[in-house]
């Protein structure tokens, strides 16, 4: 495995850019178009935890893909400086900068462009939906059912927005041409977080979902042997730079759902402290900003303890991936960056989470009506024979 093949700047189909007068190079050009897309501009009307809020302090599907865009264009700037990653690259520090953190900050910002409305709510919806849906099929005449394979029906069984999210990329976001936005390999290899169009195996992080729907199997295979990340016995891998992306992803929505639910008056600063004391070096720094007084103590003392937890978990995030490289870059690093980790500050964060915002009436009752939302539009759009 080289890494100037996981830095593939080809195209599934050749580009016509004028590259005499763009000054950028291929992944910037990818940058470009994916900015620009009516994709991108939709992620802006789904939410990210709270469905259907009208308060616009709350994070949209856009709003969280941006800001988990920084935090990986800012784990892409220090892996750059890290002569570990540089020496494997075979690649200068100033090459680097101008290739890693773009590759990166594509994929995070297009790594919902897939969700469905009400998030994983939203495939939980269609998944059931369609496993009904099919269960009743069997009970029909042969020449009365659908003529899908067992895999293609499994796709709607186990609909997955990263699945979607795909075929956004390399069909549905088109003109006059095929191959969707036409991204480069590396930006598509790097976005693919689940490179599996087959069963799913819990046991590997690649194939616990299924990231790709059978539609575009063959493209997950192009992309993967144009990036190297078909292993020897000819499974796929993960592109090395998927778990930083990941990484940014996990830190975001971690630290910023709990933000939004201090923002809806949830819980108070001391309930966050609380269950985050056990971790000596986040109490040192509670203990300091419990203490900050006047108009706005209570925000800021949040806005300053996400910054801390963000820098916290980007820090972990590069420590396990410059210590664990060439497992990554042969495919046989089995966890996440960010949960690789024997404190269990991510585990914690996630454990609050499901205590103190995931449980709320609110969201509850709100994903039961997201529910009735995506069953009336699959019932009204889909003609039964």
């Amino acid at each position: 495995m080289t890494w100037n093949k996981f830095l593939n700047d080809s195209r599934i189909r050749l580009s016509e850019r004028n590259t005499e007068d763009d000054l950028r190079n291929e992944y910037e050009s990818d940058f470009g178009r994916v900015i620009f897309s009516p994709a991108t501009r939709r992620m802006h009307d789904k939410t990210q935890v709270f469905p259907l809020t009208s308060d616009d302090n709350i994070h949209s599907r856009l709003t969280h893909s941006m800001e988990v865009m920084a935090i990986g264009h800012s784990l892409g700037l220090r892996i750059c400086e890290k002569e570990e990653f540089i020496k494997k690259t075979g690649k200068t520090k100033e090459e680097l900068h101008r290739i890693i953190p773009v590759i990166i900050k594509n994929a995070c910002i297009i790594h919902d462009i897939g969700n469905p409305p009400f998030g994983h709510f939203g495939e939980t919806a269609i998944a059931s939906y369609f496993s009904e849906f099919f269960a009743k099929e069997e009970d029909k005449d042969d020449k009365d059912q659908l003529v899908l394979t067992p895999k293609e029906k499994e796709d709607f069984k186990f609909f997955d927005g990263n699945a979607q999210g795909l075929r956004v990329l390399t069909k549905l976001q088109t003109l006059n041409t095929k191959a969707g936005l036409n991204l480069t390999y590396a930006s598509l290899g790097a976005y693919l977080k689940y490179p599996n169009s087959d069963d799913k195996n819990k046991a590997f992080i690649a194939t616990s979902k299924r990231g790709v729907f059978q539609s575009e199997k063959d493209y997950l295979k192009l992309i993967s042997e144009n990036c190297g990340l078909i292993k020897d016995d000819g499974s796929y891998m993960r592109h090395p730079l998927s778990f930083l992306m990941e990484a940014a992803d996990s830190i975001c929505y971690l630290v910023m759902d709990i933000e939004d639910g201090f923002n809806k008056g949830w819980y108070e600063f001391s309930v966050i402290k609380n269950h985050l004391d056990k971790f000596d070096k986040i109490k040192e720094r509670t203990d300091e900003l419990i203490k900050i007084e006047g108009d706005g103590a209570e925000i800021t003392k949040m806005v300053k303890l996400r910054i801390f937890l963000i820098s916290e978990l980007v820090k972990l995030a590069i420590r396990n991936y410059v210590k664990n490289l060439d497992d990554i870059c042969i495919g046989n690093y089995n966890k996440e960056l960010i949960k690789d980790d024997e404190q269990g500050l991510a585990i914690a964060l996630n454990g609050f989470c499901i205590e103190h915002i995931f449980s709320k009436r609110e969201i509850q009752q709100l994903e039961l009506t997201g529910h009735s939302v995506l069953t009336g539009l699959l019932n009204y759009y889909i003609v039964v024979p």
